[in-house]
């Protein structure tokens, strides 16, 4: 019989009302962990998925991967609420609205339909992406949907359905005034299954100023939870976004698994890349050209024999 604990609903189909069910984390039960997800789920073992381990000096410069176009990220409209759901494994919202985004070497518009976080726990860290072996505290994914396609059950059998833009976070001593307010919504919603209405808000204040998002990873990958498809165009952000140790201790603190559990290091470990390659926007690495090279040699040549 499948544990009662695992009846969870699937994080990443968010318009999609099914259950996705003999799936959880490991600090819930090993026994239905992501080592054996694709057992029930086949596609989770399967040779493009995500997370995985971003190492910085075998990422390919791609010129290409000019800014994303953020379309309705600093919008505000008054009239609209968003929905945010306890699903039973992480906190999720429901987008509303034309926010979209573009460029960035997408092969299309993408449209947003929903933001939800990773994380760990008091002590541990809990991103799904680490980069160079570090796992950072917290990851944020804004999910956006490929124009073209009517549904998103229609996106998630292509490759190029969705686009996840991955944000990871960085304790600081200071307190990120920018999230207070989701934070503080996160008391409605403590059980698997509650939610809150929240007034819509300019999607650009929970991540970085736009200036500072020019410098991203690219790959593709899949879902991070069953039924893990591997539809999904990655995009993850180079600058961390600060947060505060108190704010962090939020989640894992306030909300709870569909088991009752508290809700914690709800990541998925990093999977093998099988020769796919990670590209990396050219502000991320600039790597010396011939006469930039020759411009410190000369320099270094006067400052030793003069």
């Amino acid at each position: 019989m499948r544990p009662l604990t695992c009846l969870l609903i699937s994080l990443c189909l968010p318009s999609l009302s099914l259950e996705s069910g003999d799936w959880c984390y490991n600090i819930q039960d090993i026994s239905c962990g992501p080592s054996i997800w694709k057992i029930n789920h086949q596609i989770c073992g399967l040779k493009r998925q995500s997370p995985i381990n971003i190492v910085t000096k075998k990422a390919q410069i791609d010129t290409r991967l000019n800014p994303i176009k953020f379309e309705g990220y600093d919008g505000l409209d008054t009239d609209v609420e968003w929905t945010l759901k306890n699903n039973g494994h992480s906190v999720q919202m429901t987008l509303k609205g034309n926010i979209a985004i573009k460029e960035g070497n997408l092969p299309n518009t993408y449209k947003a339909i929903q933001f939800h976080y990773h994380w760990g726990t008091e002590f541990d860290p809990g991103a799904e992406h680490t980069i160079d072996g570090e796992q950072y505290p917290m990851e944020l994914h804004i999910v956006h949907q490929n124009e073209k396609y009517n549904t998103l059950a229609d996106a998630l059998k292509h490759s190029d359905g969705l686009a996840v833009l991955g944000f990871l976070f960085v304790e600081s001593p200071e307190w990120n005034s920018n999230i207070n307010d989701l934070i503080n919504a996160l008391k409605l919603i403590p059980h698997s299954g509650n939610s809150t209405q929240l007034k819509s808000f300019p999607l650009n204040k929970i991540i970085l100023d736009q200036k500072k998002l020019d410098k991203y990873y690219r790959y593709d990958g899949s879902l991070t939870t069953p039924d893990c498809n591997e539809a999904v165009i990655w995009t993850v952000f180079a600058e961390p976004i600060p947060i505060s140790r108190s704010q962090l201790n939020a989640f894992p603190k306030t909300l709870f698994f569909s088991d009752s559990k508290p809700m914690a290091l709800n990541f998925r470990p990093v999977q093998k890349l099988n020769g796919r390659t990670v590209f990396v926007s050219d502000s991320v690495v600039r790597p010396f050209s011939a006469a930039g090279l020759s411009v410190v040699l000369a320099v270094w040549t006067s400052i030793l024999f003069n």
